[in-house]
């Protein structure tokens, strides 16, 4: 039976970071970054929120920068190599993050086979213009986005695998039969039906890569 593998990416794949920490580094704006992080880990702002606060800051963001965020980013070992192994035995894998299209559609090129994530403008971003709260994800649109994943694939929920770290994964971790808390907090500890730590993707995913 073939399975669909869902891999948060914030904490996740880049374990202790996420993609606007990493962006923000290149924009000399840590401190105001890690501060909008923790509003949101403790439930003070909202995705949208977030995401509109975040645009605001990003206003003379360059592709560049993003580009020397992504390759500069401290993503786990093995990556590629497990969704190699996914694609060989037939299975799929997919990313879905509430961070920015222009950052998390990157790992394409990696071998997963689709990213999914908040749909922000191009960059470079037009003056004042508004961003659109619809394509902004919620935890919650995880779960309808794996549902849209499943239908393309031929799936069901009962044959997906998540992997994620702490609250935004939860609602999706809730649904499927099988999840790995990768360096998980205590949002995911009681959920998850395996738990890895450390900084090898390849050993998180021999926990359920044969079940």
């Amino acid at each position: 039976m073939a399975r669909l593998h869902i891999f948060d990416m914030d904490g996740t794949l880049m374990p202790g970071t996420s993609a606007a920490i990493e962006i923000s580094r290149q924009i000399g704006m840590v401190a105001e970054f890690r501060e909008l992080d923790r509003a949101l880990s403790v439930g003070e702002i909202d995705s949208y929120v977030y995401a509109r606060r975040a645009y605001r800051m990003w206003s003379a963001l360059t592709e560049s920068h993003v580009a020397g965020a992504f390759t500069s980013a401290p993503w786990l070992s093995g990556i590629r190599e497990v969704w190699a192994d996914i694609t060989a035995r037939g299975e799929h894998c997919a990313v879905i993050s509430l961070s920015p299209d222009f950052f998390v559609t990157r790992l394409r090129t990696w071998g997963v086979h689709d990213a999914r994530a908040s749909v922000f403008p191009a960059l470079p971003f037009v003056p004042g213009a508004a961003l659109d709260p619809s394509g902004i994800l919620m935890p919650e649109s995880k779960v309808t986005i794996a549902d849209e994943l499943c239908a393309r694939y031929g799936v069901g929920r009962a044959d997906c695998v998540a992997y994620g770290d702490s609250l935004s994964d939860t609602a999706l971790f809730g649904v499927v039969p099988v999840s790995v808390a990768v360096n998980g907090d205590d949002h995911v500890s009681g959920l998850a039906t395996h738990a890895y730590a450390g900084d090898d993707l390849r050993e998180a995913y021999a926990l359920v890569a044969d079940a």
